[in-house]
């Protein structure tokens, strides 16, 4: 069966969030993103809420193994014996989006999705960025804030992204190769843009994965 799987990395108030879900509107198949972490829940018996709080945020190594029961040692390895240490809940989220999947054709937005599925054979990895001043006016109209409230609120979410998925990815969060397409939504807007992606997604050969 052949199965097209899309994963869109965004900068925060870059409109990737909307445009990930119009893209799977456009294409008929479903889209992903805060959805991964209540199935997780539902699967794993965890409450949903200890994985509302550890998605997407900054992590250190020490500060939250000491945090979440891990344990350093001398040579800097970590031992993670508590099922709900960070990691754990991460592995968790994992296998479901793997899950998914191997199910059905379908868009991730986040949860480094790129990374957990960078060997399925027809991922594309999709990058959505714009300038800052972009970013900054639609944040602040959408959350009805100031301009240096939004500038704020853009500098500290990229930074959170970027520290989890470059914790649990081994990566650079936001650098061009890790993507198989980069757009800047400013160009042409969420619906050109959404266009623009769905074309490309069309022009992609799909394999046919083995049974």
């Amino acid at each position: 069966m052949k199965r097209r799987i899309i994963t869109i990395s965004r900068q925060f108030g870059s409109g990737g969030r909307e445009i990930g879900f119009r893209l799977a509107e456009e294409l008929g198949i479903k889209c992903y993103d805060k959805e991964i972490l209540h199935r997780a829940a539902q699967e794993s018996g965890i409450s949903e809420k200890l994985f509302e709080h550890v998605d997407e945020k900054s992590v250190n190594s020490l500060l939250y193994s000491l945090a979440t029961g891990g344990r350093a040692l001398p040579s800097g390895m970590l031992l993670y014996n508590d099922p709900f240490s960070t990691d754990r809940l991460f592995l968790l989220q994992s296998e479901v989006i793997r899950k998914i999947a191997s199910e059905e054709s379908c868009v991730f937005v986040g949860r480094c999705a790129d990374f957990v599925l960078q060997e399925n054979p027809n991922l594309l990895s999709i990058m959505i960025h714009a300038p800052l001043a972009d970013r900054i006016r639609r944040v602040k109209e959408r959350n009805q804030i100031s301009e240096e409230e939004a500038r704020n609120l853009i500098k500290k979410t990229d930074k959170r992204r970027a520290s989890y998925y470059n914790f649990f990815a081994n990566g650079r969060w936001g650098e061009a190769d890790n993507y198989d397409l980069c757009v800047d939504s400013s160009r042409l807007g969420i619906h050109r843009t959404v266009a623009l992606l769905k074309e490309f997604v069309q022009l992609v050969p799909v394999a046919v994965e083995p049974r």
